[in-house]
């Protein structure tokens, strides 16, 4: 079966493509049509009064885009900034958002049968912006609505459905 075959029968199962990225001992997902780029970190410029989690912002060719240490928003147990940290720059429904992350591993197609729920457990991460958990082969991903998590109340960086 050619590449081509392959894609168009993951397809048509309902698959998506999902970024795949670390912090600390986990592996996320999200959905690859929100990432505009990666980039490597450069540290922002710092915002008075913003949570510990809002680093700054820089200028992205004009644009100022806000970044998120997702390490920090997550409670991850360390926080370095060496070769390997990037910055996932996200368009959530006309807004860019930055996002650091430990690294990025791959893009993974994933079909809805190899999701999941995840287990309705006390987390740092609000379980509504949990899609589920991917398995692929070996590894387990925690899928993330990406929109939804920055568009919560904490975060107030991306306006919801209603505005």
């Amino acid at each position: 079966m050619s590449v081509m075959e392959k894609t168009r029968e993951a397809v048509s199962a309902g698959a998506r493509e999902y970024l795949t990225f670390r912090l600390d001992k986990e592996e996320y997902g999200l959905d690859i049509l929100k990432v505009q780029e990666i980039r490597g970190y450069e540290p922002p410029t710092r915002i008075a009064n913003a949570p510990a989690f809002i680093k700054g912002v820089v200028n992205l060719r004009g644009t100022i885009v806000p970044i998120v240490d997702m390490r920090l928003k997550f409670n991850c147990s360390k926080a370095q900034y060496d070769s390997f940290t990037v910055v996932i720059i996200l368009s959530l429904r006309q807004r860019v958002v930055g996002i650091v992350v430990d690294s990025v591993s791959d893009v993974m197609e994933i079909t809805p049968d190899s999701i999941q729920s995840a287990p309705d457990i006390e987390s740092v991460i609000d379980s509504s912006c949990v899609l589920g958990l991917g398995s692929v082969s070996d590894r387990m991903l925690i899928l993330l609505d990406i929109e939804k998590l920055m568009s919560s109340l904490d975060m107030g960086l991306v306006a919801g459905h209603d505005s």
